[in-house]
């Protein structure tokens, strides 16, 4: 596998590092062993951009980039690094210049919206009661709730936080559209892939969390953007 980038995955809001798990394993079962998961702060697009950039810095070939949810966000801020090579959206925001999450979401509002609460310090969590069915809804009903209860929450503020570099102009591109997606709108995951002309868009009957419920599968798809980006 040495002839492969470096996969780095990105998470999103409500979860951290640990969401990719199950792909992580996926992906050694495949024979990959230059796997890194970044652990970011979700404080600011700004401060999550550069925890990535610092990660991928750290790599000293090639690098795949792999972002979950808003990580797509980070992965499109930081992917401006001259040795990544390569992008994969996995259910995730791929926005322009001058767009936020926030301004992609009221495009199509998610089912679960409601189902987000503010606190008192700022922090966006979903109801811990209703984790599962917003973001996990075809995992068991037990793990939706341990991943509500362990949920990192992002700064609310963060959702509106712009985008300044659009890495996937300028880097070929993948994405993962999950069809039955209640926390990012499938009609806008759909869009934004179309638009920012992925070299190939899977579509998968899954929740948000397509990385927990379907992992042979997204590992499948990050392993082909790997494979496609050696072979280059």
């Amino acid at each position: 596998m040495s002839d492969k980038p470096t996969i780095v995955l990105v998470h999103g809001f409500w979860g951290g590092a640990a969401h990719w798990n199950k792909v992580i394993a996926e992906l050694i079962h495949k024979g990959y062993t230059n796997i890194r998961a970044v652990e970011i702060p979700l404080t600011s697009l700004a401060d999550d951009a550069m925890r990535t950039r610092k990660m991928v810095a750290q790599v000293p070939g090639p690098v795949l980039l792999v972002g979950h949810s808003y990580g797509g966000a980070v992965i499109t801020e930081a992917g401006d690094q001259p040795n990544v090579v390569g992008l994969v959206y996995i259910a995730a925001f791929a926005p322009d210049v001058g767009e936020s999450p926030g301004s992609i979401t009221q495009q199509h509002p998610p089912a679960a919206a409601a189902n987000l609460a503010p606190d008192s310090d700022g922090y966006l969590w979903v109801k811990p009661e209703l984790y599962h069915e917003s973001f996990c809804q075809d995992l068991p009903a037990i793990d939706g709730l341990v991943m509500g209860i362990t949920q990192k929450a992002p700064l609310a503020s963060t959702f509106g936080d712009t985008i300044n570099t659009v890495a996937w102009k300028n880097k070929p591109s993948w994405y993962q559209v999950s069809a039955y997606d209640r926390m990012i709108a499938p009609q806008n995951q759909q869009w934004m892939a179309t638009r920012l002309n992925a070299r190939e868009i899977l579509t998968l009957n899954a929740s948000h969390a397509s990385l927990a419920s379907m992992p042979a599968e997204i590992a499948g798809f990050i392993d082909k953007a790997a494979t496609a980006l050696a072979k280059a």
